[in-house]
């Protein structure tokens, strides 16, 4: 296993700045996706038009995560991310400013969200290989366990709850909101001190390819692919959540909110337990058994009709995923050379988010051809299942590199 650079310059002040900015711009982005579609939803109920939305938003992952990676390798992370906070902050100024005075019209709000995603993708990544320079490689679990529990907080509660009240004191109120949300972001970056340019170790020509570098990390390469099963097979189930909810649990409208929100639960609980987890298990253990839960859990879905149950279990896989999460971030921080961590990121986001609308697809089909997204669900996690067996082989040769005293 190669281990990257230990250098850190932040320090525990400095992480300290990094999650409140982490926490602020999640915040913004919960706000901006339960925003943005409620704008376009009261200009027209086309649902082809709505569903382009999402689309056009997911479009700057698959077209610049690997631009963006060879960007973060290249320059100051910490200024990438302050200066992808003030664009962001500036497009939804400006979108704020046309909707409060009537001037917003369809395809302006899909212009901005197309801009306000592209500079997402190097905030989000600029933000993830920011963190082992500043939190160092001895609190890297940690460190990602507050940044997966900054995410889940923004995104999965606070977020949603104040973009779709504010929207409904007024429109423009949200994106005013999202707009000083990534500015106040970009003002507590400034806090992390020293440079965080990519440290450049010396070596052959080659590896500086992260295609080439991932075929000579067995390790990376295999949790990579395992990241993108669990994505593609888990999205088969996630996208029809809200038809699981309605028509399968009969609950109505109102209670899918709350239903959903068992997710930011199950998430919060893992952010916090992961990095305690990890002192005392191997993390190997803790990722297969995560797996594992998510396809117990999905599995489990799939067989009951009780509300509460269901939720519940919904909570279990948000919880299991966000320890996956902490395992996987903190062994590629731990392997990836970090002049070379922002270009693998960008592989690594092309291939594991690129499998997201695959499964969404093929979750549409499946409740089409077999009748209930019940039986979706049922799919979703024997799947998942079979994931994590193929996964106890694949990670045994790498126990010892997953060690949590590494």
């Amino acid at each position: 296993m190669q281990i990257a650079p230990a250098r850190t310059t932040g320090g525990r002040r400095g992480m300290a700045f990094l999650v409140s900015a982490v926490s602020v711009s999640n915040l913004a982005d919960g706000i901006g996706k339960t925003a943005f579609p409620l704008l376009v939803a009261s200009m027209t109920r086309d649902p082809l038009v709505i569903g382009a939305l999402s689309a056009v938003a997911f479009v700057p992952w698959l077209l610049f995560s690997m631009a963006t990676g060879v960007l973060l390798d290249r320059v100051d992370r910490r200024k990438a991310l302050v200066t992808a906070n003030l664009a962001r902050a500036g497009v939804i100024g400006g979108l704020a400013v046309l909707i409060g005075v009537d001037a917003a019209a369809i395809w302006v709000v899909f212009v901005a969200a197309l801009l306000v995603g592209t500079a997402e993708t190097v905030a989000d990544s600029a933000g993830n290989v920011l963190i082992p320079s500043v939190a160092g490689r001895d609190r890297l679990d940690r460190a990602n366990g507050q940044v997966q529990a900054a995410e889940v907080l923004g995104q999965a509660f606070l977020g949603p709850l104040a973009g779709s009240l504010t929207f409904a004191v007024f429109a423009a109120f949200p994106f005013l909101l999202n707009s000083v949300g990534f500015a106040l972001a970009a003002v507590l970056l400034v806090g992390i001190a020293g440079a965080h340019r990519p440290v450049h170790l010396p070596g052959p020509r080659q590896k500086t390819n992260p295609a080439r570098w991932l075929r000579t990390s067995p390790l990376i390469l295999r949790l990579m692919l395992i990241a993108a099963a669990i994505s593609l097979t888990s999205e088969l189930a996630v996208n029809q959540l809200v038809l699981y909810v309605l028509e399968d649990l009969h609950l109505t409208e109102s209670m899918f909110g709350v239903f959903a929100a068992a997710s930011g639960v199950g998430g919060l609980l893992g952010a916090a337990a992961a990095p305690r987890l990890l002192t005392r298990i191997p993390r190997r253990t803790v990722l297969i058994a995560g797996i594992g839960l998510t396809g117990a859990s999905f599995t489990a879905m799939g067989l009951t009709s009780e509300a509460a149950v269901g939720a519940t279990l919904f909570g279990t896989f948000a919880l299991a995923v966000v320890a996956i999460n902490v395992v996987i971030a903190t062994a590629r921080h731990l392997a990836v050379p970090d002049g070379l961590l922002g270009r693998v990121l960008g592989v690594w986001r092309t291939v594991v988010w690129g499998a997201i609308p695959v499964g969404a697809l093929l979750g549409g089909v499946l409740t089409h051809l077999l009748g209930s997204p019940s039986a979706t669900f049922l799919v979703s996690g024997v799947l998942l299942l079979t994931v994590c067996a193929l996964a106890i082989p694949a990670l045994r040769p790498f126990t010892k590199d997953l060690r949590a005293e590494d």
